[in-house]
């Protein structure tokens, strides 16, 4: 590394600069357990820390790579032996809470259940959710537009911040705290940082919209004959519930039978035989009146043969079972290992083509061949597994091409929440265009000109 750690602990204080067998007992990807690989780890305390650390690093052209709860997906925060971690895991407070203005002020370090925990105890609720809740941060939501099971009511993360600030890489700090919803005097400078994946900026602080809170809950679990009847269970939800349409997870038979029949991890609900299941959650405000309206909703989806069969969680034990079968991915990693995972959008009228296809041409090419897909389907986003006994890079490429490829001509995204990081860097060009990888470089060069934030994320 160019910088000392001397300097570093001046900033920091000794205890919270990590080397060593400190820093290699961290694991970057929860999926294969490799350890960072960083030469130190330096935990700041606040912004103006963050600050006097880039400051330091821009005078040496050291490179910093930012961690926030490490559940990334893409390899967005490996890191070598010459580059520094900035860990905002100090950096966890929850500043403040507007509740006439309906904003909670909080530190990137903060795991989202914390901030939606206190959002709940004054009565209001933040929307983003998504399994890795106790561990992620906002920091690493923000960074990667984070989406979720909510998106088809509250939109990706990009729609919950107001306001932002962060630290460039010479050190400048960039407050645009924002906590109005109308605001257009100029740029809106936050939307540079949000989705960036660290590479134009380190999020240190947020302000971020709070939503009414919807403490009538009805789940239920469905299984569909076709993909047709799929598609117009959504559109028939989306109708009858007026707007209380919180949730519409799509599992596949193939993910659905894995982690039920095959695995025995969880008591199917539904028999296995259909070829498509659907949790199907209605937030609302009045739970009688929300009841109802649900109960109703799905009646007349089973009577225009939309849904065959049917169960309604009567207590959240029951709603958490539901849940658990579509958000068991440790259960997935291990019944498919060694697995390769996919996080891909497309539209959703040619999803069950793509995913036919897919299918077909891995098991042409591998005998033994696994496919297991489920989604968020209201928002076009399909999570893919493949097993095919192996997961070397030269099998991953080649299965790489065979998930991405087709997505090109679809329209599609090889990045529908989870970012593009080290893993998805080859393919960028399948879902953007030269110009507007062009104005990428741009901005990086324009914003960090020595290339030293999180180096070779999303663009070489």
């Amino acid at each position: 590394m160019q910088i000392t750690l001397e300097a570093l602990r001046a900033i920091v204080g000794p205890a919270h600069v990590l080397t060593g067998d400190d820093v290699h007992s961290r694991r970057v990807d929860w999926m294969t357990g490799a350890p960072c690989q960083a030469g130190a780890i330096v935990r700041p305390a606040d912004t103006e820390q963050v600050a006097a650390v880039m400051r330091a690093c821009y005078e040496l052209q050291q490179p910093v790579v930012t961690h926030g709860g490490l559940t990334g997906l893409v390899h967005g925060t490996e890191a070598s032996p010459d580059e520094l971690v900035i860990s905002l895991e100090r950096m966890s407070a929850i500043e403040e809470i507007d509740q006439v203005g309906g904003t909670l002020t909080v530190q990137a370090g903060a795991p989202l259940q914390r901030v939606q925990e206190a959002a709940k105890e004054v009565g209001l609720q933040f929307p983003l959710d998504l399994g890795a809740r106790g561990s992620c941060t906002i920091g690493g939501n923000i960074a990667t537009n984070a989406g979720g099971v909510r998106v088809i009511r509250y939109g990706m993360m990009r729609q919950q911040v107001l306001g932002l600030e962060a630290v460039m890489a010479d050190g400048r700090v960039v407050s645009s705290m924002n906590h109005m919803l109308k605001n257009n005097a100029g740029f809106d400078l936050k939307q540079l940082f949000i989705g960036s994946e660290g590479t134009l900026g380190i999020v240190t602080r947020a302000v971020l919209r709070l939503q009414p809170p919807t403490p009538s809950e009805q789940t239920a679990m469905v299984a569909c004959p076709s993909f047709e009847a799929l598609t117009g269970l959504l559109s028939h939800m989306g109708k009858a519930l007026g707007g209380s349409l919180g949730a519409f997870e799509v599992m596949w038979q193939n993910h659905y039978r894995l982690l039920t029949e095959t695995l025995g991890r969880h008591t199917p609900p539904i028999a296995t035989e259909h070829p498509f299941y659907v949790i199907i959650d209605s937030l609302g405000s009045d739970a009688e009146r929300n009841a109802t309206q649900f109960s109703e909703a799905l009646e007349s989806a089973l009577e225009s043969e939309l849904i065959v069969d049917a169960v309604i969680a009567q207590s959240t034990t029951q709603r958490d079972g539901l849940w658990a079968i579509r958000e068991d991915i440790e259960g997935l990693v291990k019944g498919l290992a060694p697995v390769l995972t996919f996080d891909v959008s497309l539209p959703i009228a040619d999803m069950q083509r793509y995913t036919n296809a897919l299918e077909a041409q891995l098991t042409q090419r591998w005998a033994e061949a696994k496919l297991v897909v489920f989604g968020h389907l209201g928002d076009g986003n399909l999570h893919i597994s493949v097993s095919v006994g192996s997961a070397e890079i030269e099998v991953r490429r080649e299965v790489e091409a065979m998930v991405y490829q087709p997505l090109a001509t679809l329209g599609g995204s090889v990045s529908a929440e989870h970012g593009i990081g080290l893993e998805k860097r080859p393919w960028l060009a399948t879902c953007r265009s030269s110009a507007e990888i062009e104005l990428m470089h741009t901005l990086k060069q324009a914003l960090d000109p020595h290339r030293l934030l999180n180096r070779g994320k999303i663009l070489s």
